[in-house]
């Protein structure tokens, strides 16, 4: 676990986790409808905001959005 995991996933639970639902790093994020596409787009803002990062849109997948893990592994690659 590092501080970029933790900053992400609690992002996640806060603006798009409605009820109880417990999440892991693995969680899916967009198959298990936790976010959708709509809401990817407002995390990929959070995320170049927070990071000062510009990820390309052909980047922003929703398998690379899909869980904490992969989200980190997306911004790692921007970030220098």
């Amino acid at each position: 676990m590092d501080e970029m995991q933790e900053i992400i996933k609690n992002y996640v639970i806060k603006e798009y986790v409605e009820d109880d639902t417990e999440l892991t790093y693995d969680s899916p994020l967009i198959s298990g409808g936790i976010v959708d596409s709509f809401s990817m787009v407002s995390l990929k803002r959070f995320l170049e905001n927070k990071y000062n990062i510009s990820i390309p849109d052909d980047k922003a997948t929703p398998d690379a959005f899909d869980s904490v893990n992969k989200i980190c592994a997306l911004v790692r690659e921007f970030v220098k």
